[in-house]
């Protein structure tokens, strides 16, 4: 029998999908997995029922269906204050995974090396490898989880094609300041790099910390190369609907790896998602207000349980130290918490280049009542770790 793949070998399949699975098999609340369990706003509900009824039930225009792309581009314009052309300048994909995998084979040769920061999202580094590149990892430091200088010089002076930043960051929370993102400006011009942007999480910013678009910089905008999607904004991760907008001539040859990727994204959510498009800023800020409300009401659950964690800046996730419950690592005791507590986290170090197994991914956006119904089994947490002193 022929052998598979040996990059194949290198990654394994999610640990945060795995883990959804699990805590499906157990009936654990769902704190693993990064989608909410409320609806998305009326005018996508009415715009898909509108949509089933339609003409949009063949394919689109490969790189997006017109209306959705002007709709979107006028929606990047209102918030970043560039000049976006929706025929050259985006690319529909679908969802934000398939974004950044067109990005990646769009900046990098088979060789090449990618600077991904630890802790990441866990496809990031399977993205390079799967298009060929190397990663070079890049440690970010809690509790702020902020970079060394020194670690990223060491980094760039590899010659890197790409570097990936996720801002708000999964699994951290961190916001990037403008002076971090401009240090990384600077040394992906020293060394003529790609800079990957994955902003999923543009709206879900909690004050004081502000969001700093990478390619709105002084001279970024024709090295960046952003990916994006109306999941986390929208709640509607189930519509696969992502984005990559780039420079013209970039956009040229991702929409040649899209094509043959997955032809296009779904034409009547293309149809469908319009209208959300074109909310009014009132929209984004009663988000800003309902996710930091859900963020308050799940770090005083966390607090009730006398565990250390890493309060997010962005995001809706939050990065919990489980040493004082004496397991001798994430994995177990993320089992043991769907299996005998019935909540579900990621072990963190799916996340960690470097070997941390002391953290557990939670994330936090749920209705109020299934935050509360977690905290009230969260509660026995307490009585572990203080056993355990």
């Amino acid at each position: 029998m022929p052998t598979t793949a040996a990059r194949l070998s290198v990654f394994t399949e999610s640990v945060i999908r795995g883990t959804t699975r699990l805590a499906n098999q157990h009936g654990a609340i769902n704190l693993s997995q990064g989608f909410p369990d409320f609806d998305p706003p009326e005018v996508l509900l009415s715009g898909l029922e509108r949509a089933a009824r339609g003409p949009n039930h063949q394919y689109a225009v490969t790189w997006g269906a017109p209306a959705f792309r002007k709709a979107l581009a006028g929606k990047i314009s209102r918030f970043t204050g560039l000049e976006v052309d929706a025929d050259q300048h985006l690319v529909v994909t679908c969802g934000s995974t398939e974004a950044m995998m067109v990005a990646m084979m769009t900046a990098c040769n088979p060789g090449d090396k990618v600077i991904v920061f630890s802790p990441f999202y866990e496809n990031y580094a399977a993205d390079a490898i799967l298009s060929g590149a190397e990663p070079i990892y890049v440690p970010l430091h809690p509790p702020g989880f902020g970079f060394d200088e020194d670690d990223l010089a060491k980094a760039f002076a590899q010659k890197p094609k790409a570097i990936v930043v996720c801002n708000p960051s999964n699994p951290s929370g961190k916001v990037f300041t403008r002076d971090e993102l401009l240090t990384i400006l600077k040394y992906a011009e020293q060394y003529d790099t790609w800079v990957i942007t994955d902003e999923p999480y543009e709206h879900i910013v909690y004050a004081p910390h502000e969001h700093v678009y990478f390619n709105t910089l002084p001279g970024a905008f024709e090295r960046t190369i952003t990916c994006n999607s109306l999941s986390k904004t929208y709640s509607i991760t189930g519509w696969r609907l992502g984005y990559v907008h780039a420079p013209a001539s970039v956009i040229a040859q991702a929409r040649k790896v899209h094509d043959f990727l997955t032809v296009g994204a779904a034409a009547p959510l293309q149809d469908a998602a319009v209208g959300a498009l074109e909310l009014p800023m009132s929209y984004y800020e009663e988000l800003t207000t309902i996710y930091t409300k859900k963020r308050d009401i799940f770090l005083d659950i966390l607090r009730g349980t006398g565990l250390p964690f890493t309060e997010p800046q962005g995001a809706y996730y939050v990065m919990v130290d489980i040493t004082e419950l004496g397991f001798p690592d994430d994995t177990a005791a993320s089992e043991w918490l769907i299996k005998e507590i019935g909540v579900a986290g990621v072990p963190g170090s799916s996340f960690f280049r470097e070997p941390v197994k002391n953290l557990i991914r939670f994330h936090f956006a749920k209705r109020e009542e299934t935050l509360r119904a977690a905290g009230e089994r969260l509660g026995a947490l307490a009585v572990r770790a203080n056993a355990g002193r």
